[in-house]
């Protein structure tokens, strides 16, 4: 990484709803560790797994977070007041005429996250030419200051019409707020394009996050330096020269940034968990020569779902918590489908499963203190999780106290089915919810899953993979190494990216203006450079540029992404064949805005670690024995082999059904699938026929 940093010891560090995820490189050996999250302080359990690891002076700690995305999903970031140009100040209530649920009388759309009299407008304006019609006055920037004080607002967001071509009176305005001590959130500092809602609703959710996320990360900062300097009384004696511990953050757009850039732009950061996992999964099945591949990552409180062919992609449009969000992020799919969540009957006497969870407080009955059943407890006590073999047998989940429970919860329902029927419906409609989930990223944006593998991760991906994978006709499954914490892995080899845009609306008379475009880029490029360099980046490391143009026909009111290089209309063209069925050749094209991604490349840890495991040619008939057999209900009960993933050797052909217990994870293979360690130690599960 940076000069300063030790690059011996690198942490990856990802917050789940249940488990804190850690992976990091030790003296060449890639390492796994979990602990229990702690909602409400995160870095709590981030300061336990430092410790375990033993972490020292000189650490790179890359986070993945949630804090975030449980502040916008729960409401509970910040009072904001937003500046804008004067009669447009309810531009985030009035919002766009799509309505998620058309025939639905009774439907409450979601409210703003500024209050009306929250809201501001200055006497301003700059037309689309970028051309100032009105300068604010300095009587007027004074009042509007003492107006916006008196409401004690904890951040403040400024967006103004026009600003993305004319960032001028925007300037302004931050200005006479410079010395309130409030955060800011600058609309041409952190999207400069056009759509003024859009544009808008992302300062907003900046400004909405932003103290909450600078106290988190200073108080992480804090319990890192304290942790690596063994005591308060060594950290002032240290010397100088001692490298000081760094950290990073994970980015909804897949590459990760600064501590400092984060807390200043958390709203690049309301994905940081699931991005990593999407990172974490194309690197994992790259390796085994899968290029095209349908991610799931299965966690304790939500499931994330992905579509991948051969690149990673961003998306410059997406929704969280119902709120539009204009910064790149990666196109994940998520529901509230996990082994946390919570089994009920509705007021119909039908089996419902999440979105609510247990979670990692209380958790699972079999955790020891939850009292309402979960798919953990299903998976329990179908046979499918072994009680001793969880986190590799550190924690032993409580077996004889889920049947008592979940036994007098369902006489308590007075639901007439047995257990055993219970956990397999919870499982079923579990299942079900996931199903959609992948139908989302797949047939519904017109990929065929059967040309896809599914890529399954996450404390429960590998218990429920297959059953899906059968449900959608996809051909094979990959169960990565570590799955459990293949989020952190993936932010551990994620590279250090920054996104950068500017609208420019130009028509493209039958010609790309190439001279006129480099020229843009330039300065984008120059914008990217000065941003690493405040980040003390050396200077000697190679910036790797990413050029993309979102292009339109004149009258559409939504751009295609292509890149920025070749015969960039044909590319056009083609994108909008595929996409939408259709293509106008002698339709006039616009350029609506320029994209630069600049990369800086993270050395990547080699994927087995210090111990070889044994090698078997494939289709081997060596013998591998399993620790032990237990009762597994699939469709009916069956005596089905355990085995340690550790003890597999590579290559050798096993046929399940089949239980494969690993520390991070558990993956649960249907009779008469074929499955093998491969040489990059991912688990391939073959469901066609042999």
């Amino acid at each position: 990484m940076a000069e300063s940093v030790n690059p011996t010891l690198r942490i990856a560090i990802d917050t789940g709803g249940t488990f804190t995820d850690c992976v990091w490189v030790e003296a060449g050996e890639l390492k796994t560790l979990k602990v229990f999250s702690t909602p409400g302080d995160p870095s709590r359990a981030l300061a336990e797994a430092l410790a375990k690891i033993g972490a020292t002076a000189g650490v790179t700690l890359l986070h993945g977070t949630t804090v975030g995305t449980n502040a916008l999903l729960e409401r509970k970031g910040a009072r904001v007041a937003l500046i804008t140009t004067a009669g447009f100040e309810d531009v985030i209530e009035i919002g766009r005429q799509a309505r998620p649920r058309l025939y639905d009388f009774f439907f409450d759309r979601i409210p703003p996250l500024v209050a009306r009299d929250m809201r501001f407008g200055v006497h301003e304006r700059i037309d689309a030419e970028g051309r100032v019609l009105q300068h604010p006055s300095d009587a007027e920037l004074a009042k509007l200051r003492d107006a916006v004080l008196r409401t004690q607002p904890e951040a403040i967001a400024i967006s103004l019409l026009f600003s993305f071509a004319n960032a001028e009176n925007e300037a302004r305005v931050a200005a006479a707020l410079a010395d309130s001590r409030k955060p800011l959130s600058v609309s041409h500092q952190i999207l400069p394009e056009f759509r003024e809602y859009e544009r808008t609703s992302t300062v907003v959710v900046n400004a909405y996050l932003q103290p909450l996320m600078q106290n988190y990360m200073e108080k992480l900062a804090e319990r890192v330096e304290q942790l690596s300097s063994d005591a308060t009384a060594c950290a002032r004696r240290r010397s100088p020269s001692q490298p000081r511990s760094r950290i990073f953050v994970m980015q909804s757009s897949g590459g990760i940034t600064a501590l400092q850039s984060a807390a200043r732009e958390p709203v690049r950061t309301v994905l940081s968990g699931p991005a990593g996992g999407l990172v974490g999964a194309a690197a994992a099945a790259s390796r085994s020569g899968f290029t095209k591949i349908l991610s799931f990552d299965m966690g304790g409180t939500s499931t994330d779902v992905a579509a991948v062919q051969g690149e990673i992609s961003a998306g410059n449009q997406s929704e969280v918590a119902g709120l539009p969000v204009g910064v790149p992020m990666l196109e994940i799919h998520t529901v509230g489908a996990g082994g946390g969540s919570i089994a009920r009957f509705d007021a119909g006497g039908l089996l419902r499963v999440g979105p609510e969870s247990a979670a990692a407080d209380p958790g699972p009955i079999c955790y020891g203190r939850g009292t309402q059943p979960t798919v953990t407890d299903a998976n329990l006590l179908l046979g499918r999780l072994r009680p001793d073999r969880f986190l590799g047998g550190e924690f032993k989940l409580d077996l004889e106290r889920t049947r008592r429970i979940a036994t007098e919860w369902l006489e308590q329902q007075r639901a007439p089915m047995s257990l055993e029927q219970f956990a397999r419906g919870v499982v079923r409609v579990v299942n079900a919810n996931m199903e959609r989930a992948l139908r989302v990223v797949s047939i519904e944006r017109g990929y065929d899953p059967r040309d896809f593998a599914l890529v399954a991760f996450g404390g429960a991906g590998g218990l429920h993979a297959c059953e899906l994978a059968e449900a959608l006709a996809i051909p094979t499954v990959i169960i990565p190494a570590r799955p459990g914490a293949l989020s952190a892995f993936g932010i551990l080899v994620s590279d250090v990216v920054k996104d950068f845009s500017r609208t420019l609306l130009w028509r493209l008379r039958g010609h790309v203006p190439h001279g006129d475009l480099r020229k843009e880029f330039r300065k984008l490029e120059a914008a990217a450079q000065k941003s690493f360099a405040e980040e003390r980046w050396p200077s000697h490391r190679a910036l790797h540029y990413e050029k993309s143009l979102d292009l339109r026909y004149r009258g559409q009111g939504y751009e295609l992404n292509v890149p920025a290089s070749g015969d960039v209309i044909a590319r056009f063209h083609e994108e909008h064949q595929r996409r939408y069925g259709y293509h106008h050749p002698s339709r006039e094209i616009e350029l609506v805005t320029l994209r630069l991604r600049a990369r800086l490349r993270t050395p990547q840890p080699a994927p087995s670690g210090k111990t070889a495991k044994p090698f078997a040619p494939r289709g081997s008939s060596a013998r591998v024995d399993p620790f032990e057999r237990a009762r597994v209900v699939f469709v009916k009960a069956q005596t089905t082999p355990v085995f340690d993933r550790g003890q597999l050797p590579t290559r050798h052909i096993l046929r399940g059904p089949a239980v494969i217990t690993e520390y991070s994870a558990t993956t649960v293979i249907p009779p008469g699938k074929k499955l093998w360690v491969d040489s990059q130690e991912n688990l391939i599960v073959q469901l066609g026929s042999a």
